[in-house]
């Protein structure tokens, strides 16, 4: 049995919650491989929105297990938070587990994560402020406190001793903020954590896979925003691509299986960094309006442009992608023309390679193709799809070499089409 792995090929924000909960059905067991409360993965059912930042999206079925992998951060904090807001709607968490390895972040990682992003000026990254790069830090300096810590007898007194260092650090930003508040808020939400079950989560995963389980690996942010491979200082904490899952989960390269790359029509961007299809004008406020697009974690509005292929196939590369899943299709209906990027223009030379200086002026290269006006939002079966979209999908499956199996229509989990071979 391998391991099938799904992720977003742009910035983030591509849809992966609604498509994780779509083909929960079809796996035993969903496992969040990296990130943090900054993530943001929403799904609608019923007519109601949920947004989860740490928890699985596979959670909404109560026979599925969930596992929340070593290679996340939890701000125990927000956990109780999502977790109450879960039991508030009836939902069944009792085979959700914890990997031990999982790193804490504690409140003052919030608070450097402020203080740091602060001192940056106008060199800001857009940090979601969740305390994401402090907590990944403290883990890759060795010195961060893990769930399985949480049962040891001495966790206060390590805790203790990795506030101090925290104060210590913040001073050199000014007067440390007032964070006892907050800090005992933090162990209050602690028996929240503690009272689901903390497993060695690299064992269960291969145990899973040797007794033939079916398993799902859910990312978070995108490809684009990797820490080795993203546009890099505009980027996140931790390894959203592919190899993430292995070390998020803690499985081999050899059990991987099927990557699923998920994409949305057109491009959108959260916080700074290189956007070279941003459209700074009517149609991408249209694109925003139309696509409600606004952070599901931090409520900022998301920067809009046409689909980048140049990333786009980057992304595929990088991340060895079996299947395409197209996203928020509904969004461009309406559009006469559309314009899809295939290259780059840069100190006059014509690319379609990212380049390695986030700073280099980019002037993209487009090709404009016909849209559709059809409300897509109904549409049952691939081939009923209006023929410029179909144009469309075939466009970009050329030019990554890669199918679209899913197109997503609208934002419910029914609305959803799956492409038959």
């Amino acid at each position: 049995m391998k391991l099938d792995v799904l992720l977003g090929l742009q910035w983030g924000d591509e849809g992966k919650g609604k498509v994780v909960d779509f083909l929960t059905p079809h796996y035993d067991v969903i496992a969040r491989f990296q990130g943090g409360p900054n993530a943001g993965h929403s799904l609608e059912f019923n007519g109601v929105k949920h947004v989860l930042h740490i928890i699985p999206s596979g959670i909404f079925h109560p026979e599925k297990i969930n596992i929340i992998g070593n290679g996340v951060v939890i701000d125990p904090i927000v956990f109780k938070k999502e977790i109450e807001a879960l039991k508030a709607k009836k939902t069944d968490m009792k085979h959700l587990y914890i990997s031990r390895k999982a790193h804490l972040i504690l409140p003052t990682h919030r608070l450097l994560d402020a203080a740091s992003e602060a001192s940056k000026g106008k060199s800001k990254i857009g940090s979601t402020l969740k305390g994401i790069g402090p907590a990944y830090r403290d883990k890759t300096g060795r010195n961060g406190l893990r769930v399985g810590d949480l049962f040891t007898s001495d966790f206060r007194t390590r805790y203790r001793e990795l506030l101090d260092q925290h104060l210590s650090l913040l001073k050199s930003y000014g007067d440390p903020p007032d964070y006892q508040k907050e800090e005992e808020e933090w162990f209050e939400s602690l028996s929240v954590l503690r009272s689901f079950t903390a497993i060695d989560s690299e064992y269960a995963i291969n145990q899973y896979l040797a007794g033939n389980k079916s398993i799902l690996a859910e990312g978070a942010q995108g490809t684009m925003l990797d820490i080795d491979f993203g546009s890099y200082p505009f980027v996140t904490s931790s390894n959203t691509v592919c190899a993430g899952a292995c070390t998020g989960l803690g499985v081999a390269p050899s059990r991987i299986g099927e990557v699923f790359g998920i994409v949305k029509a057109y491009c959108t961007r959260v916080g700074s960094g290189p956007f070279p299809t941003e459209l700074l004008d009517a149609t991408g406020e249209l694109l925003r309006e139309r696509g409600s697009e606004y952070g599901a974690t931090t409520g900022r509005p998301r920067r809009c442009g046409w689909l980048d292929l140049p990333a786009l196939k980057y992304s595929v590369m990088i991340n060895g992608v079996t299947s395409l899943i197209m996203t928020k299709a509904d969004v461009l209906s309406g559009f006469d023309r559309i314009k899809v990027c295939t290259h780059y223009k840069i100190n006059g030379e014509v690319t379609d390679r990212i380049p390695f200086d986030v700073n280099a002026e980019i002037t993209p290269v487009y090709k404009e193709m016909k849209g559709w006006r059809d409300d897509i939002s109904c549409n049952a079966s691939y081939d009923s799809l209006p023929a410029a979209l179909k144009d469309y999908i075939s466009f970009i499956e050329q030019e990554t070499g890669v199918p679209f199996k899913i197109i997503s229509v609208s934002p419910d989990r029914e609305k959803t089409i799956i492409r038959s071979e």
